[in-house]
């Protein structure tokens, strides 16, 4: 047995006697700085609690605006609809963010995504919505598992004047192949040049489309020949903060498209009373008419389907006629001019008046019957036209449509129509 023995004063052999009981151990020395660090730990514990954290945890949870960072910050105002919105943590992970938007719609959820690594929360959507209030709800976890939420609130700039444009038909929807699109806004446009800039429309396959002015409310885009049909229409609105003047802003940041489909060209012959349908350049169809009697005669010229209604009424008054005519249910209407003109079905005027003679206020009538029948001529035309199918006008005595009533744009020369851009 090898070890080390202390010698101790009083045993000069360093032995003990044999039967001896051994000397109690004496206790381990404690040096003073031990002694003084100790006391301090126990002081610190005793001064902090058992129920704190802190001492342990490397100190105090940061302050929530720390802990979780939104951009906007707290109460802005003024937001312009490309500011940057987003929640972030610097130390450990978002739990749930959630964040809404009042505006002229009422309260909304905005969508948004987490990261993947969960640090970063931003919207699905890369602008905001202007004349809004959002609000910011956001829960996250730190790097020591403590639990922090923030709310905040800000809100975007309200332009004291909003431009909004509108256009017809709605996004989505097959239309024929000589629509123009066109936008009417609702306040006079000073800065042509620059809503210009912002709003473009392509086609695919690719063609050249030119926009033209009429006036200081209306901007069109057509291309220099009909659709071909197929075709794939995109229109980017992204008027959004655009200035049209003074205090004037738009509003709108909008994706729209639209499907050409069969090429359809309707004419009518007045002096003749027929409307011939031709797909593709091909007869499909003659039917008999009644146009514009010899006070009132019809339009000449090409136009375009606008809108289809099922039944209308037909109010002499709202186009200038008076009290001449007020019909509540006139069938299988077809709009072709903002002043009035339609294709329609008639019941009302006798059988030989379709393909004899001229009758009507300016619109062009088809035998039909009350209520409107399925295979009635009129009937027939309406189950086969759609919005944007060209409908041609010939042989009447009156004068070429204008190319800002409806979509008569198609009557200009391409020339013409593209120096009616604001930015030639």
């Amino acid at each position: 047995m090898t070890g080390h023995q202390e010698h101790r004063a009083g045993d000069d052999t360093g032995g003990r006697a044999a039967g001896r009981a051994p000397a109690a151990p004496r206790p381990p020395r404690r040096s003073r700085t031990a002694g003084v660090l100790l006391a301090a730990l126990t002081g610190a514990a005793a001064l902090a609690g058992c129920g704190e954290r802190d001492l342990f945890l490397g100190g105090p949870p940061p302050a929530p605006e720390e802990a979780i960072r939104i951009v906007p910050g707290d109460g802005a105002r003024g937001v312009r609809a490309n500011g940057r919105l987003e929640v972030r943590v610097p130390d450990g992970r978002l739990e749930r963010v959630e964040v809404t938007r009042t505006g002229g719609g009422g309260r909304q959820p905005v969508a948004g995504r987490i990261s993947r690594d969960g640090t970063i929360w931003r919207p699905v959507t890369d602008s905001l919505e202007l004349a809004s209030r959002y609000t910011v709800d956001a829960v996250a976890l730190d790097g020591a598992g403590r639990r922090t939420a923030r709310h905040t609130t800000f809100s975007t700039f309200a332009p004291p004047h909003r431009v909004i444009g509108y256009y017809s038909p709605e996004s989505g929807t097959t239309v024929g192949t000589g629509l123009i699109f066109s936008l009417v806004f609702n306040r006079p446009v000073a800065d042509r040049a620059a809503v210009e800039r912002a709003v473009t429309v392509s086609a695919r396959p690719a063609v050249e489309i030119a926009p033209h002015w009429f006036g200081h409310r209306r901007l069109d885009f057509r291309p220099r020949y009909r659709w071909r049909p197929g075709t794939r229409i995109t229109v980017r609105l992204r008027l959004r903060e655009v200035r049209t003047g003074p205090g004037a802003y738009g509003v709108q940041h909008k994706t729209l498209q639209y499907l050409v489909a069969r090429d359809q060209v309707s004419t009518v012959d007045a002096a003749r009373h027929t409307l011939t349908v031709r797909r593709s350049g091909r007869v499909v169809a003659t039917l008999p008419v009644t146009a514009g009697n010899a006070e009132n005669p019809t339009y000449n010229g090409t136009m375009v389907i606008l809108e289809r209604h099922a039944v209308t009424r037909m109010d002499g008054d709202t186009v200038g006629f008076g009290t001449e005519y007020d019909i509540p249910d006139v069938p299988h209407a077809m709009r072709l001019t903002r002043s009035g003109t339609f294709l329609h079905g008639n019941y009302w005027a006798p059988p030989q008046v379709f393909g004899g003679l001229n009758t009507s206020h300016g619109c062009v009538g088809l035998k039909d019957v009350r209520g409107g029948g399925p295979d009635t001529p009129a009937g027939w035309l309406y189950r086969n036209s759609i919005v944007g199918d060209t409908v041609e006008v010939r042989n009447s005595p009156d004068r070429t449509v204008a190319p800002d009533n409806g979509l008569g744009g198609w009557n200009l020369p391409w020339a013409a129509w593209r120096a009616g851009s604001a930015r030639r």
